[in-house]
């Protein structure tokens, strides 16, 4: 995304796109009625772990280790193979992306370079920051073309910007966007879709949208399918209107989809206690 234009506001221009408002009121809806359920009221606590590791799971299957989920709640050994290295840090980030809210609109940079070496759980030197020149990037999902280091580098700079200077933009669209620019860029070697989810999700709560982190939208992304994922992506990736407001609003169906899949834990939950 261009920071670059008219408007000192880019994202709340984005927010004025045909069809994000609708998108916006959707996503809500849908918010408000799960934390308005009576389960929230009592048990909010077990909802939120809940959602952490459906939220983890979610994550980890759009980047390859699309495992049932009582198998990631079962395993507590996330070494051996690459689906379970990529389980174990989609877990590690969920957990680690609620110590950070607090630093993020001070220093999102800092928190990027903190979720890739959460995820990464090595010490190479590569290992959170942004990648160089002719350094390769791991993520054979994704196979959009890659910007290279000085537009990653001004690009994450100005994503930063945006973030510290706050915007008028509803949640859903800063969301939308943090998660679609990181996507594009991949500045980092590894585990960029990781850390572009645990990012998206670190939006969705701080600005008080899902402050209890409810709302998994990586659970929404995975339904939706990895084809629906990069297809949007591309849309975002495009720079067109149409393009970003479809990215937008498939971000907020994700989210819609996380909600309902909390609603029905909370009726779950509220059966058993019958």
């Amino acid at each position: 995304m261009s920071t670059t234009g008219a408007t000192a506001d880019p994202l709340a221009a984005l927010g004025e796109l045909p069809g994000v408002a609708e998108s916006v009121e959707s996503v809500r809806k849908a918010v408000d009625r799960v934390y308005g359920h009576r389960i929230m009221r009592r048990r909010s606590n077990e909802i939120t772990s809940e959602a952490a590791l459906r939220g983890a799971r979610g994550s980890a299957a759009l980047s390859g280790a699309d495992w049932v989920l009582e198998e990631v709640r079962r395993r507590t050994d996330f070494r051996g193979d690459d689906e379970a290295r990529v389980t174990g840090a989609a877990l590690r980030l969920t957990a680690e992306a609620g110590q950070l809210l607090s630093i993020w609109r001070q220093s999102p940079l800092r928190v990027l370079a903190r979720l890739h070496l959460v995820a990464a759980a090595d010490d190479n030197a590569r290992v959170g920051r942004p990648r160089q020149d002719g350094e390769p990037v791991d993520e054979p999902l994704l196979e959009l073309p890659l910007p290279d280091a000085a537009e990653v580098s001004g690009r994450l700079e100005g994503l930063a910007e945006l973030v510290i200077a706050g915007s008028s933009a509803p949640a859903l669209v800063t969301a939308a966007v943090v998660h679609g620019e990181l996507l594009a860029l991949r500045p980092f070697g590894s585990h960029n879709g990781l850390v572009a989810r645990a990012a998206e999700r670190i939006v969705l709560v701080g600005s008080g949208l899902d402050p209890k982190s409810v709302c998994p939208a990586e659970v929404g992304h995975a339904e939706l399918g990895r084809a629906a994922y990069v297809a949007a992506l591309e849309g975002y990736v495009s720079g067109t209107p149409e393009g970003m407001a479809a990215w937008i609003a498939h971000c907020g169906r994700a989210v819609e989809l996380g909600a309902r899949e909390s609603t029905a834990v909370c009726e779950a939950l509220q059966r058993g206690a019958a």
